[in-house]
């Protein structure tokens, strides 16, 4: 029998897809965190953008293996 994934498996689910989309908008167009907050705060270096891609990508792994257990919880038989 099934069991329902509860809330916790459905926000890091819906947190690890969001980290992914910043992982991926930064890394493709670094410049958005200048134009969406009128802030440089790297003075066009790039380190602030490098920092954003490895903190969301670790935050993805992260969120994604925690994701995946309460997924496997919830799916796997129960033992009565």
């Amino acid at each position: 029998m099934k069991r329902d994934v509860r809330l916790r498996g459905w926000v890091e689910t819906v947190a690890a897809a969001v980290s992914a989309g910043l992982f991926v908008l930064t890394l493709t167009w670094p410049a958005w965190i200048e134009v969406l907050f009128g802030i440089d705060p790297d003075q066009h270096s790039g380190a602030f953008e490098w920092a954003v891609v490895t903190l969301s990508v670790c935050a993805t792994v992260l969120l994604s293996l925690l994701a995946r257990g309460e997924w496997r919880r919830a799916h796997a038989p129960r033992t009565e």
